[in-house]
């Protein structure tokens, strides 16, 4: 079981800080979200815990263990990191892609085993790719070439899986698709994932936990029913929202919000009842 835990945790740009001595614990074995606003240091912290960006101040810990600490094939082992640029594959085909999650096994010149093959056979069947094996990643759609680097995480064979913005650019339906994906990881190989998410409708839906962040540090965390609350959502995004049950997921749901007036005067009062955008930060 990964057990991931940040302690005093902060980071700054030059003079700017960003996360400020945060502790938090990722539940395993359940998908945690981070949501917030624009520059609240929300893909800070995601790669903070990955290992991508290194902290000024505090630990990260997993399993007892300072990442920082960790050979970086070991640390490969244990945690797979879906960057929010991937779209740069070289021409590579399907299955070259998954393959590179292969990299933390390898041994003398690199060459694949037939254990390395059978995880990336199943990787990509467990995605829905393997019909794609030998078509470039480039003629894929998003939503397929999003599913890719995901079978390249699930070939790494680790527990746990960090996604910075996973449904940027892509279509409501791709969005759904790659959501309900991740779902399914989560449920049926008990994957512990770790995502941004800019939709809260979509966080609120498809999140076991929820850590709402504003301005380096985290506002509230805890289910979809403790924090997609109009309480919550008025300190995090400076919002007056009006939240109902999904009838479907009987979880909350922003149906409409308004701008908490003297907030943010140089922007004109947002309202919507579009459910396909409810803010989208």
């Amino acid at each position: 079981m990964a057990r991931l835990h940040t302690s005093n945790l902060s980071f700054r740009y030059e003079h700017d800080l960003i996360i400020d001595e945060l502790d938090v614990t990722i539940p395993a074995h359940q998908i945690t979200t981070i949501i917030g606003p624009n520059g609240c240091g929300k893909s800070t912290l995601l790669k903070s815990m990955s290992r991508i960006l290194q902290p000024q101040q505090g630990k990260i810990l997993l399993n007892g263990q300072d990442i920082e600490k960790q050979h970086t094939k070991e640390l490969a082992k244990q945690m797979a990191i879906l960057p929010q640029s991937n779209n740069h594959t070289g021409g590579l085909t399907v299955g070259e892609l998954v393959s590179y999650g292969r990299f933390p096994y390898q041994k003398g010149f690199g060459r694949l085993s037939s254990r390395d093959y059978e995880v990336i056979n199943w990787a990509m069947e467990m995605t829905g790719v393997h019909e794609f094996k030998y078509r470039s990643v480039d003629a894929l759609s998003g939503g397929q070439r999003q599913r890719v680097w995901i079978a390249m995480a699930l070939a790494q064979e680790t527990e746990l899986i960090f996604l910075d913005e996973p449904t940027t650019y892509l279509d409501l339906a791709h969005q759904l698709e790659v959501l309900e994906l991740l779902k399914e990881l989560n449920i049926q190989e008990h994957r512990t994932i770790v995502m941004v998410l800019h939709d809260l409708n979509q966080a609120a839906r498809f999140a076991d936990y929820i850590i709402a962040m504003r301005d380096g540090k985290i506002v509230e965390s805890g289910t979809s029913h403790q924090i997609i609350s109009n309480e919550v959502l008025r300190e995090v995004f400076q919002i007056d929202a009006h939240i109902a049950n999904d009838p479907k997921t009987n979880r909350p749901i922003c149906m409409t919000y308004d701008l908490i007036k003297g907030e943010k005067k140089n922007e004109k009062t947002t309202h919507t009842s579009n459910l396909d955008a409810v803010i989208n930060y």
